[in-house]
């Protein structure tokens, strides 16, 4: 029996739904509530934080103050961060979202990083940001390209899980924006520092082959970066 083009459809619609890779990053809570606690005698071990008796929670553990301001400094690249995350908002636990404010100065530079495990949506509260990410060129996997925008406050800027990208503050005054995460602790790896900051360091013929450099400015990199 021959099947219509309908059905055929149908099918592949209800295959695909069923068979599709999943992309979901942190794990569907299987509960109303799962507020995070540090427990080091816990006897289960989850990918998150272990949940203290839903009994003992309560309206400050899905609460946190102070975003209107800025937060820890990084005077080196010129800007600041507050972050809400699960470390400091326990009842975000298993829910798979948070959120950071970013201040930057004139010039100042969010430097290249990663965030390993959520994609980012940035929106601008004030100032002009240059943002940008780096996505892999399949025909070469020694190029990139380059996702980049100028922005101002109101615009939107998505940033897909695990690529290296970039804020920086091309403006004359200072520059806030928001930075909302897929996850409820989405980490962060800062490229150069990674590299050039390591413990123990990584060998000077590894990353003077690698970026096509002398050895003494790996040296002087290292410098700057220790």
């Amino acid at each position: 029996m021959k099947m219509c083009g309908r059905g055929i459809t149908t099918t592949l619609a209800i295959l695909s739904f069923f068979f599709s890779p999943a992309y979901a990053y942190d794990l569907n809570p299987l509960q109303d509530i799962c507020v995070a606690i540090n427990d080091s005698k816990a006897s289960v071990l989850v990918n998150g934080k272990v949940c203290k008796d839903p009994k003992l929670a309560n309206a400050d553990d899905f609460f946190a103050s102070g975003l209107n301001v800025s937060g820890n400094a990084v005077p080196q690249f010129g800007f600041a961060v507050n972050i809400v995350d699960v470390n400091n908002m326990p009842g975000l636990n298993t829910l798979g979202i948070s959120i950071v404010r970013a201040d930057l100065e004139p010039q100042g530079l969010v430097p290249l990083h990663t965030h390993p495990r959520a994609s980012e949506l940035i929106t601008i509260l004030e100032g002009t940001i240059y943002a940008g990410f780096l996505a892999p060129d399949a025909a070469n996997v020694f190029k990139s390209r380059l996702f980049s925008k100028i922005m101002n406050p109101g615009d939107v800027f998505v940033i897909p899980q695990g690529l290296i990208h970039f804020q920086y503050n091309v403006g004359h005054k200072n520059a806030t924006l928001l930075a909302s995460f897929n996850s409820q602790n989405p980490g962060v790896v800062m490229i150069p520092s990674s590299i050039f900051a390591s413990d123990p360091p990584i060998l000077d013929d590894v990353l003077a082959k690698d970026f096509q450099l002398d050895k003494k400015v790996i040296k002087e990199l290292r410098k700057k970066f220790s």
